[in-house]
């Protein structure tokens, strides 16, 4: 059987850098346990409020929703608030802190509702501030008018 050359070239660099890892010490895989962290009282959702996967947590979409499932009254500004607490509280089950935060996606239902939302969300985040994507979305559950996802990493 014939190896094209750039193939077991390829091939060669990609053995001769697990071996050097080897020797190294450095492992080169290792599977991570994976956590589901739940803080909702809606236990019949198919999803957790987070992830938690060696040293990063994944923060499932927040609402600005009570403890009841109901959204928030007040508008933008109420729901960004409730949903940024839903956020923390699903950071602080998992053992991080809101600084641990380094990527946050937006999802607005009017994006003429940014500026509102920012103005609650730049008080609520600690400096440096997350990396943040915000979107308009065509439609969110509940007729929400925010959803707030994140990703925290704990530092070793």
């Amino acid at each position: 059987m014939k190896i094209p050359l750039r193939r077991a070239l390829r091939l060669t660099l990609a053995v001769t850098a697990v071996l050097a890892a080897i020797l190294a010490g450095v492992p080169v895989c290792r599977a991570q346990e994976h956590k589901a962290i739940v803080v909702s009282a809606n236990k019949s959702l198919p999803f957790s409020d987070g992830i938690l996967a060696g040293n990063t947590l994944y923060v499932a979409g927040q609402e600005g929703t009570d403890e009841q499932g109901k959204l928030v009254v007040g508008g933008i500004t109420a729901e960004t608030k409730t949903a940024l607490d839903n956020i923390q509280r699903v950071i602080k089950a998992a053992g991080f802190d809101l600084k641990d935060i380094v990527s946050v996606t937006v999802y607005l239902a009017d994006i003429h509702e940014f500026g509102d939302m920012n103005k609650v969300y730049r008080d609520f985040m600690p400096d440096p501030k997350p990396a943040r994507a915000t979107i308009q979305a065509a439609g969110l559950v509940n007729s929400a008018r925010i959803e707030v996802s994140a990703i925290a990493v704990k530092q070793k």
